[in-house]
């Protein structure tokens, strides 16, 4: 079995660390845990965990065998490290694949263009597709243009300030690449290639999903590197004409069974009290997914691994979920929420860390205003890593349903400048990312799961 090759080395703790306190203060056991992750026997151990993982299975795209992999080796080694209630659940996933891809450039010359086919697209058919070109840079323009993009391949090129706002340019210009598609083919466009949704690029297209009209025919669609996009634009402003062929085996193979991993730290009083921390194991077909997001798992796993070694319990349980197929639109988490809709009334918070885990200021937190004070409250517990920030919009695609209905939510504040620039890309490696900033990330999410999973009552909703 693959997770034999990928055991962990033996992690000794110390007597010191597993000092019992008579009334152990909320501060003592977090300096206990930031000690450990950052100091101790358990430095280095989550980036350990996330480098075996990305380098020996490497991407994991949804329905792919090397998901379930990856899911049979984190399961066992939690087992053999001695977690509970380890287990699988099951939930039914889309299976696209991507299959082979190119596209080049005819006219004005004959070049290679850097592409990626997105997430259930349909493929060309065999021979492809040549046809000239129509670069837009909004729906707009589009509209006020429809007739010329019949028989065409229309490209999206919109602009935005991703130098000074990363974050806030990725939803308008990933409106493009996820239903650019349906809106070219209203106008009787043959295909979609649509600008990377990325802050920085070396020539590196950015895939992820897209989702057709069904009221218009399924056209293929792609990405393209910022730096294409923007040449077929300079072309099309210098009047010369542009021609492009298109080839792609993308399809949609039946769904298939995929697992979300479970684990948890019961609770020594409140055990049927949740706190819940996440990441999803699942990613794009390019790259590793370490970052995207392999690094959110691997933190939300060490929550339960630093607990464990310490042999603390808070007065709640901490459940570790890590999910499948959020690539495709939180599809194993939506499943994991109808499963579970009955404990919205004992779940104090949802925790997902999707955002990279880059160096820490804090938290990201969404709940009431008396929730956020007790955040606040709780921040200063990590003081002596300066990750005591908490600003808003602690939100993520898996835990949605949750927030939905009212439970408080949260992410990692972490300095994710340049997330975009590596984000469903081949760039999203290992590399990306460094130890010392994964500890510390890890620190500090498991000093908030556990100051809420030990709070008197739950987080106020």
């Amino acid at each position: 079995m693959l997770w034999l090759f990928l055991i962990l080395p033996v992690i000794s703790v110390t007597s010191r660390s597993l000092k019992v306190y008579d009334k152990p203060t909320p501060t003592a056991i977090s300096d206990r845990l930031i000690e450990l992750v950052t100091q101790g026997a358990f430095r280095g151990v989550t980036y350990y965990r996330l480098a075996a993982l990305a380098d020996t299975i490497g991407p994991r795209l949804c329905g792919n065998e090397s998901l379930t992999q990856a899911v049979d080796w984190v399961r066992n080694v939690m087992i053999s490290e001695g977690l509970e209630n380890v287990h699988v659940e099951q939930v039914e996933i889309p299976h696209w694949i991507r299959g082979e891809e190119r596209a080049r450039l005819i006219q004005p010359r004959y070049a290679k263009l850097s592409m990626l086919g997105l997430g259930n697209s349909v493929g060309t058919g065999p021979n492809g597709i040549q046809a000239p070109v129509l670069v837009v840079r909004s729906f707009d323009e589009l509209t006020a243009r429809c007739a010329e993009a019949r028989n065409k391949i229309v490209v999206f090129n919109p602009q935005c300030d991703w130098i000074s706002q990363p974050l806030a340019c990725y939803g308008p210009v990933v409106a493009y690449r996820s239903g650019g598609a349906s809106h070219a083919a209203k106008c009787g466009a043959l295909a979609s290639l649509s600008r990377s949704a990325a802050s920085h690029s070396i020539d590196s297209p950015h895939t992820g999903m897209m989702t057709y009209d069904p009221a218009y025919p399924k056209i293929p669609a792609a990405s393209l590197s910022v730096e294409h996009a923007d040449m077929l634009d300079r072309f099309q402003q210098r009047n010369q004409s542009i021609e492009i062929y298109l080839y792609m085996e993308a399809q949609t193979l039946p769904n298939v069974i995929g697992y979300n991993l479970v684990a948890e730290i019961k609770g020594s009083s409140l055990p049927n009290e949740t706190v819940l921390v996440s990441g999803h194991l699942d990613s794009w077909d390019v790259g590793q997914g370490a970052m995207d997001d392999g690094g959110g798992a691997m933190i939300s796993w060490t929550v339960l691994s630093l607990l464990h070694s310490l042999n603390i319990r808070a007065k709640r349980t901490i459940r570790c979920v890590l999910w499948s197929c959020e690539e495709f639109g939180g599809i194993g988490a939506d499943q994991y929420f109808t499963a579970h809709e009955n404990e919205v009334p004992s779940m104090s918070i949802v925790m997902e860390s999707d955002l990279g885990v880059f160096h820490p200021y804090g938290l990201q937190f969404k709940g009431t205003n008396e929730s956020q004070k007790i955040i606040q409250t709780i921040s200063q517990q990590l003081r002596s890593i300066n990750a005591t920030q908490v600003v808003p919009n602690g939100e993520g695609t898996d835990i949605g349903p949750w927030l939905e209905r009212g439970v408080p939510g949260a992410s990692l504040f972490n300095d994710n400048r340049n997330y975009f620039a590596y984000h469903h890309s081949k760039g999203d490696t290992v590399n990306v990312l460094n130890s010392t900033d994964i500890d510390l990330a890890a620190a500090v999410w498991a000093v908030y799961a556990y100051a809420i999973a030990d709070l008197d009552n739950l987080l106020p909703r």
